[in-house]
C-alpha cells in the first residue's frame, strides 16, 4: 500500500517538521512494515511553469516529426516574451495549456535544462510529459495538457504536487484495514497520540424504496449491498489534476472520471466500488452463484468460463461482473470524448462479499485486482454506505451530476463480535505490568468498546475482523505500547527428564555406525511407486502399500517411503557419479505404513488444550511409523597402502553393520540365509530376533541383485542392509552392564569342525555355544577352509576359538576339555559336525 504523506496529513494534523522517515519509524514501532519512503521530486528544481501554446511550426527534412513552438509563460521567464521551444510530441495543439520547464531548472534524475541549438533552431526549455516529471503512468505517455482554466505562469511544481513523500507499506494478510488511507491514518493518529478526522463520517441518507432494484440470492456470499444512482454526468468532465496525481502516487492509472472517483474512494476508505453504465444494465441487479456453462467477458477483454462457486453480479441477461474481482465489459463506463457515446448515468455499487469466496474466485481465474486484494483480507462492512455517499458527492461535484433520491441498501443485521478477556491478560502474555487503564486505553484507541473491571467485555470494531480472541487483543496492547519496550528475559523451562530410551538408542546407533566408518545421509521421505519395480519387489509385497500425499511437493514422488533404501541408494548413485567411488552411507529414520482401517483425522480445538482423547484420536488416524536403520556400501571397504592390501566391501560388511546396530540395542540378532526383493538370492542374509520363543524377521542384509543395480544405475557389487530398529529395541536390553573382571585365568580351546558346505556358520556357532554351557566366556570363528581333496566334495572346515573361565576358581584342563567336548558333541548332533583330524 502506497501512502502519500500529503494525503495522510488531511486526516491527521502531523507536526510540520515530521518527515516521511519520522512517520515510517512511528508506524514500524506500531507494528506496520513500512518498507521504503520514496521522495518524489527530491532532485526537482524550477522554474517549472504553466504555459500556453501560441504557435506551432512544423519543421521538415528530419527523420521524425519536429515542431517549433512559441509558448506564453507569463512573467516566469523574466521578460514576458513568448518562449521558443523545439518539441517532437504531437498530442497538443495551439491554445493548449502545457507544462514548461525553463533553462536553469533540473528535472528528476539530475537532468539539467539549458538553452541549446537543435534541428536548426534554439530551444529555450522543454514542454514536459508526465514521464519526464516522474509522475508515473498517466495512461498517455505524451505531453501533459492541462485544463483550459489553468492560469498561465503558475508554478507547475505546486500545481501538479510533484514534491511529496510516499510510504510503501507491506500490509500483512490480517490487516486489510491498512489497505486504505483511512486505515493508515488511524494507525498514524494512534502512534502520535493525535485525533483522527475519519473520512467515513458522512451524512448518509436512510435507505428507501426508490433506489435501483437489487436482489441478493446468496446472503452468505453477499451480506450487504448498497446501490446509488447519479445522472446527468457531463461528457466533457475530466478528472481534476489533484485526483489524478493522488491516484498516480498510490500506483493507479487515471482512466476516466467515473472510474477514477471509484478508485479514489477505494484507496481513501478501503471499500471497493464499481460503477455501471445505467443505460447498459437491464433490469434488476442480482447477486448469486454462477451457473453451469455461464461465461463473462471481463473489463480486461478476456472471456472467462465461470465456476459454480463463483459469486457473480447479474442483470436480466446474466452475469455482468465477477463480484469483488472485476466488472464485465457489457456494462463498462464509456468515456470517449464523444457526447453521444459518453456515459451520463451511472449506478454505484458498494457491497460486502465473503472473503473466502472472493479469494477463491481470484485464484481460480488468476485475476488479482485491487478490489479482490481488499475483500479477501477483510473490508469494513459498515463503510459501504459512506463509500457510496462519498462517490456520489464527488461525481456531483466534479461531473455536474445529480444524485437521485433513491437509496438501495440490503444488509443483514449487524452482529458485533464480542470477546471476554481478563484485564491482566496482556500483562501475562508480555511479562510486563501494563495495568488495566493502559489496556483499556489502547483497546479504545483501535476502536474497541470496553466494559468491565477485572474481566473486560470487548466489542471489536467492524474494520478489524482479525481480532477474534484474547491473544489478538493482547497483541494490540503490546504493539501499541512498543515491541521495543518489552524487556529481554530468558525463559524458565521446567526440568526435563532427558532423552527418551528411543532417542538414546537412535543416537547410540548413529555414533556406532559413524565409528565404523559410515557417513550419515539424510534423505527426503518421499518416493515414487516405480521405485518398487526397480527394487524387484513382488506385486503383493506389503512395502508396495503406501501413504499418498494429497498435495505432494513433486508429482513424481507422491508417496511416503516404506523403506529407507530408495533414498540411500539415490544418494550413493549421486556421489558415485561425482567421483566418490568408495562409499559407506547410513540413515536412521521413519518409514510409513498405511493402517488397515482408513481413519479421518479430527480437527483439534484451538480454544483450549486438546484432551488425551483428542490426541489419541489424532494419533489413531496416523499411519504406522516405525523407525528403521539402513546402510549401503560400495567400492573399497579397506584402503590399500603401505600397511598392506585393501579389500572391497562385500555382503559380510552389510551383515556386520546390522550386528553393530543390534549390539547397541542390547539384542541378540539371528543371521540366516534368506531371499527378498532387491538382494542377490545367494548373498542375502535374513536378520531375526526371538520374540516369545519364535523367530521374527526384522530385516535383511547382503549384496544387491545385478538387475536392481542396473535399474538404479548403481556400481557393481553394491551391498545394503535395512533393519527395523524399533522391533530390535523391543527385544533388546540396553541397560548398561559393568564389565565383569575375573581374577582367574582363562582357558582357551580351539576346535576345527567339518560340516556340509550348505550349513550356516551361525548354526554351528549356536550349537557350540549351547553345548559349552555356562563356563563359555566367548566364541570366535577364525578360519574357514574348503579344500575338496582333503575334506571331500561339498564339505568345509570351520575353526573356532573357545574361551572358558569360571567366576570362582581356576579351571582345570579336564574341566575345559569336558566343556569343549560337550560343545562338539552337540554340534555333531545338531548339524552333523565332526572334528577335523
Amino acid at each position: 500500500m502506497r501512502v502519500p504523506l500529503s494525503w495522510l496529513r488531511e486526516y491527521v494534523d502531523l507536526p510540520a517538521t515530521e518527515t516521511g522517515r519520522d512517520v515510517q519509524a512511528k508506524l514500524i514501532s506500531a507494528g506496520l512494515e513500512v518498507e521504503t519512503v520514496e521522495h518524489l521530486g527530491a532532485d526537482l528544481k524550477g522554474p517549472l511553469v504553466v504555459g500556453q501554446v501560441l504557435t506551432i511550426e512544423e519543421l521538415e527534412g528530419f527523420k521524425k516529426p519536429i515542431r517549433f513552438c512559441t509558448v506564453n509563460v507569463g512573467q516566469a521567464n523574466g521578460t514576458g516574451e513568448p518562449q521558443e521551444i523545439v518539441c517532437g510530441a504531437r498530442n497538443f495543439a495551439v491554445g493548449d495549456k502545457v507544462v514548461v520547464v525553463l533553462p536553469g531548472a533540473t528535472l528528476p534524475g539530475g537532468f539539467s535544462i539549458s538553452a541549446r541549438k537543435t534541428y536548426g533552431k534554439t530551444s529555450h526549455g522543454m514542454i514536459c510529459s508526465g514521464d519526464e516529471l516522474g509522475m508515473g503512468d498517466d495512461g498517455t505517455h505524451g505531453i501533459i495538457v492541462l485544463p483550459p482554466e489553468t492560469e498561465v505562469g503558475k508554478d507547475a511544481i505546486e500545481l501538479l504536487e510533484l514534491v511529496d513523500e510516499v510510504l510503501d507499506i507491506a500490509v500483512t494478510a490480517n490487516r486489510g484495514d491498512c489497505l486504505s488511507i483511512r486505515g493508515v491514518a488511524r494507525e498514524t493518529a494512534i502512534a502520535y497520540g493525535l485525533p483522527l478526522r475519519d473520512p467515513a463520517l458522512l451524512d448518509v441518507p436512510a435507505p428507501n424504496a426508490y433506489g435501483y432494484p437489487v436482489k441478493i440470492a446468496d446472503p452468505s456470499g453477499c451480506d450487504r449491498f448498497t446501490a446509488r444512482t447519479v445522472t446527468g454526468l457531463s461528457a466533457e468532465a475530466r478528472s481534476p489534476i489533484w485526483l489524478q496525481r493522488r491516484l498516480q502516487k498510490v500506483g493507479m492509472r487515471p482512466i476516466s472520471l467515473a472510474v477514477d472517483v471509484t478508485n479514489y474512494v477505494m484507496m481513501e476508505l478501503g471499500q471497493p466500488l464499481h460503477a455501471y453504465d445505467r443505460s447498459l444494465v437491464q433490469g434488476t441487479i442480482g447477486v448469486r452463484r454462477a451457473q453451469e456453462g455461464e461465461s463473462i467477458v471481463t473489463l480486461d477483454g478476456t472471456e472467462r468460463k465461470l465456476h459454480a462457486e463463483d459469486l457473480v453480479i447479474t442483470d436480466e441477461r446474466g452475469p455482468i461482473g465477477l463480484a469483488g474481482v472485476m466488472g464485465g465489459a457489457n456494462t463498462e463506463i464509456a468515456d470517449h470524448g464523444d457526447a453521444e457515446k459518453a456515459t451520463s448515468d451511472v449506478v454505484i455499487e458498494a457491497a460486502h462479499f465473503d472473503p473466502v469466496a472472493i479469494a477463491r474466485t481470484a485464484r481460480r481465474h488468476k485475476l488479482s485486482s485491487e478490489a479482490s486484494r481488499r475483500f479477501e483480507r477483510g473490508v469494513d462492512p459498515q463503510a459501504a454506505a459512506a463509500a457510496a455517499q462519498r462517490t456520489v458527492d464527488l461525481l456531483v461535484l466534479l461531473a455536474g451530476g445529480t444524485a437521485e433520491a433513491g437509496v438501495t441498501e440490503i444488509s443483514a443485521p449487524p452482529v458485533p463480535h464480542t470477546i471476554t478477556v481478563a484485564a491482566d491478560h496482556p500483562d501475562r502474555v508480555a511479562g510486563v505490568a501494563y495495568g488495566r487503564e493502559t489496556v483499556v486505553r489502547r483497546l479504545q484507541e483501535v476502536g474497541c468498546d470496553v466494559y468491565g473491571q477485572d474481566e473486560l467485555i470487548v466489542t471489536v470494531p467492524s474494520w478489524r475482523p482479525d481480532l477474534t480472541d484474547p491473544n489478538d487483543l493482547a497483541e494490540e496492547v503490546i504493539r501499541l505500547e512498543g515491541y521495543e519496550n518489552l524487556p529481554s528475559t530468558l525463559p524458565r523451562p521446567p526440568a526435563g527428564r532427558g532423552l527418551t530410551a528411543r532417542q538414546r538408542l537412535h543416537r547410540r546407533v548413529g555414533r556406532a555406525l559413524a565409528g565404523a566408518g559410515y557417513v550419515e545421509a539424510l534423505n527426503y521421505p518421499f518416493v515414487g511407486e516405480q521405485v518398487f519395480d526397480q527394487l524387484g519387489l513382488d506385486a503383493d509385497d506389503p512395502a508396495r502399500r503406501v501413504v499418498k500425499l494429497v498435495n505432494p511437493l513433486s508429482d513424481e514422488e507422491p508417496a511416503l517411503r516404506t523403506s529407507l533404501l530408495p533414498g540411500l541408494l539415490g544418494a550413493l548413485r549421486r556421489n558415485d557419479g561425482r567421483g566418490m567411488h568408495d562409499l559407506a552411507l547410513f540413515e536412521t529414520g521413519l518409514v510409513f505404513h498405511p493402517q488397515d482401517e482408513q481413519r479421518v483425522a479430527v480437527n483439534l480445538p484451538v480454544d483450549r488444550r486438546p484432551s488425551q482423547d483428542d490426541l489419541a484420536a489424532l494419533d489413531a488416524a496416523l499411519p504406522d511409523q516405525p523407525r528403521h536403520v539402513a546402510a549401503v556400501l560400495t567400492g573399497a571397504r579397506e584402503q590399500a597402502g603401505w600397511w598392506g592390501k585393501g579389500r572391497p566391501a562385500d555382503w559380510a560388511d552389510a551383515v556386520e553393520s546390522a550386528r553393530t546396530v543390534a549390539r547397541e540395542a542390547g539384542a541378540e540378532l539371528g543371521v540366516r540365509k534368506g531371499q527378498y526383493g532387491p538382494w542377490h538370492p545367494g548373498r542375502c542374509a535374513e536378520l531375526t530376533v526371538t520374540v516369545d520363543g519364535e523367530e521374527r524377521v526384522v530385516g535383511h542384509a547382503g549384496e544387491l541383485h545385478p538387475r536392481v543395480l542396473k535399474a538404479l544405475g548403481l556400481p557393481a557389487r553394491t551391498c545394503a542392509m535395512e533393519l527395523d530398529l524399533d522391533a530390535v529395541a523391543r527385544v533388546g536390553d540396553d541397560t548398561p552392564q559393568a564389565p565383569r573382571i575375573s581374577g582367574f585365568p582363562v582357558a582357551t580351546q580351539d576346535v576345527a569342525l567339518v560340516v556340509d558346505a550348505f550349513v550356516p556358520a551361525a548354526d554351528v556357532e549356536a550349537a557350540l555355544r549351547e553345548g559349552a554351557g555356562e563356563l563359555l566366556e566367548s566364541i570366535r570363528l577364525f578360519d574357514v577352509y574348503d579344500n575338496a581333496e582333503q575334506l571331500g566334495e561339498g564339505r568345509k572346515s570351520l575353526a573356532y576359538a573357545l574361551r572358558f573361565r569360571a567366576a570362582d576358581r581356576t579351571l582345570t584342563v579336564d574341566e575345559a576339555s569336558a566343556a569343549r567336548d560337550a560343545a562338539v558333541a552337540l554340534a555333531g548332533e545338531r548339524v552333523g559336525a565332526v572334528l577335523r583330524s
